[in-house]
C-alpha cells in the first residue's frame, strides 16, 4: 500500500456497484478466454476502482463455469494492484448467522475440474507458490479497521470451505466441513484467491453470510430468503468498501 488502482469483484447480489463515478468500460478478451463481463473503471472515495461482476451482469455464470483465469488476467491488464472480492456464503456456526459480515483468514478448497493455475506447463511453466496465508494480511487489517470505524460488526477470522456448486450442500457435507475446521461454506473463493497470488496481486475477501448452512436451521433454505438477506446485507458491504478505499 498505497495502491493506485483497486479491483473489486462482485459476487451473487453485487452485479453492479453503486457509488463509483464510472468513466470507462473495458471489454477485454484474454489469451485464456473471455472474462465474465466488462470491467467498469471509475472513481470512488477519491480512489481509482475497477469493478467486475464474477457471475456476469445479469447474474448468469455458475460458480464452476466462471473463467477465473480470464477474470484475473483482465483485471491485471486493466491495472488492478489489489483486489477486494465480495462473496455470498453460508454460515456453519450460530454466531455467523444470516446477515453477518466476515473477513476470512483461511480456506479449504474442495472444488474440482476448475482451471486453477496459470502455471500449467502450457500458459506458464510449472511453478509452485507459497499459499500458507491465502488472504492478504494488510488488506484484511484495513477492512477490519474500516468496519470498526463504521461501528459495523464483523468477524475478523473465518475458514471458508469452497465447494463446487451450484447446488447447496447436504447436511452431511456441512457436518464434514465443520469437522475439518470450516466456519463458512462458499463456492467462489477458489481458484480466484490462488490465481491472484500467482499474479502477485494482493487479495482479500468480504463474505456476507446469506443463509445458515444445511442442517443449521429448522427451515428449508430458499432463494427468496437468500435474496432478502442479499438485498439488505449488500448495503453494509458497499459501506465497508467505501470506507476502506481511502486507506488503501
Amino acid at each position: 500500500m498505497p495502491y493506485q488502482r483497486i479491483g473489486i469483484i462482485g459476487g451473487t447480489g453485487l452485479t453492479r456497484l453503486e457509488g463509483p463515478n464510472i468513466t470507462v468500460r473495458h471489454d477485454i478478451n484474454t489469451v485464456l478466454g473471455t472474462p465474465s463481463g466488462s470491467i467498469h473503471e471509475g472513481f470512488w472515495q477519491g480512489r481509482e476502482v475497477l469493478f467486475m461482476a464474477r457471475h456476469g451482469h445479469p447474474h448468469a455464470v455458475p460458480p464452476h463455469k466462471v473463467n477465473y483465469r480470464a477474470n484475473l488476467l483482465a483485471l491485471q491488464e486493466a491495472g488492478a494492484e489489489a483486489i477486494l472480492a465480495v462473496n455470498a456464503v453460508g454460515g456453519i456456526h450460530a454466531d455467523m448467522g444470516a446477515g453477518a459480515l466476515v473477513i476470512p483468514d483461511q480456506l479449504i478448497d474442495l472444488t474440482w475440474g476448475r482451471e486453477s493455475t496459470f502455471f500449467d506447463g502450457s500458459y506458464q511453466p510449472l511453478d509452485h507458490i507459497d499459499f500458507t496465508e491465502p488472504f492478504d494480511a494488510g488488506l484484511r487489517r484495513a477492512l477490519v479497521a474500516a468496519a470498526a470505524a463504521l461501528a459495523l460488526p464483523v468477524s475478523d477470522f473465518g475458514v471458508v470451505g469452497v465447494t463446487q456448486g451450484p447446488r447447496l450442500e447436504t447436511t452431511a457435507e456441512v457436518n464434514y466441513l465443520e469437522r475439518i475446521g470450516c466456519d463458512l461454506v462458499g463456492m467462489t473463493s477458489m481458484p480466484e484467491a490462488v490465481l491472484a497470488r500467482e499474479l502477485g496481486i494482493p487479495y482479500a475477501s468480504v463474505c456476507l453470510v446469506v443463509n445458515p448452512a444445511a442442517g443449521r436451521s429448522d427451515t428449508e433454505i430458499t432463494m427468496a430468503d437468500i435474496q432478502a438477506v442479499l438485498d439488505s446485507g449488500m448495503d453494509k458491504v458497499r459501506d465497508l468498501l467505501a470506507a476502506v478505499l481511502p486507506s488503501l
